[in-house]
């Protein structure tokens, strides 16, 4: 479960987050969807405490993340590709992410490979540096490092973003096995309204920091976000 409380964020004098209070069960596949600047990211980023809050608290299965660690290891993120390391191949990058969780370089491998459709082959076995990548195949090799480890919580930020058609379809398959199985948490963030509705049990939508609707997945949790992102002529 992830709970935040009284959370608060501002830079140069100006608030971009003020949560009161948001509970994410166990399970639970959660969507976070708004317009750039919303803060989204922002959120995201508190959440796995590479940024500091002004106040408030943010506990992951009753772990305070800004004051303990024990949270990285049941974890996977890919916000951006500064989680990346341009100067490796993307199979030393797997085996370096599988190192500090203390996967074996054989284990690293057969789970590497669940993800082949994914690939595309594009990636798997290539010489190349993460650098020479494309942004789709650098978010790629993200998403496949954050599930790698099996986690038990799984945060993506705009993942569907620069991934061609095929990707695109094959990353939503896998989410929604991930969401199927119930056994990870999952922090999603997407303007693909189509896709993140296809992948969480429930969406938060915020604006300007606030949240403004918290939507359960029903046949009308798509309609409800496409009228409120409509353009007002």
């Amino acid at each position: 479960m992830i709970r935040i409380e009284h959370l608060c964020k501002s830079y140069t004098n100006k608030e971009v987050l003020h949560l009161d209070s948001l509970t994410i069960p166990e399970h639970q596949s959660f969507g976070l969807v708004g317009n750039n600047g919303a803060g989204k990211t922002t959120l995201f980023r508190l959440v796995l405490d590479l940024i500091k809050a002004d106040s408030g608290t943010i506990t992951s299965f009753e772990i305070d993340v800004a004051k303990q660690e024990d949270w990285k290891q049941y974890t996977g993120s890919y916000l951006d590709e500064n989680f990346l390391i341009p100067f490796l191949t993307p199979d030393e990058y797997f085996l370096f992410v599988g190192k500090a969780y203390n996967l074996s370089a054989e284990e690293v491998k057969t789970r590497v490979n669940e993800y082949k459709e994914f690939f595309n082959g594009e990636d798997l076995g290539e010489t190349k540096y993460i650098r020479d990548y494309s942004l789709g195949n650098k978010r790629k090799i993200g998403i496949i490092a954050a599930l790698l480890i099996q986690p038990k919580v799984l945060i993506l930020d705009e993942p569907f973003a620069n991934l061609d058609p095929s990707s695109q379809l094959s990353l939503r398959h896998i989410l929604q096995q991930i969401q199927s199985a119930r056994t990870t948490t999952m922090l999603i963030s997407s303007h693909d309204l189509v896709h993140i509705t296809n992948v969480c049990d429930r969406i938060v939508l915020i604006e300007s920091g606030l949240p403004i609707k918290d939507l359960p997945q029903n046949d009308t949790m798509l309609r409800e976000l496409e009228m409120y992102f409509a353009p007002r002529l």
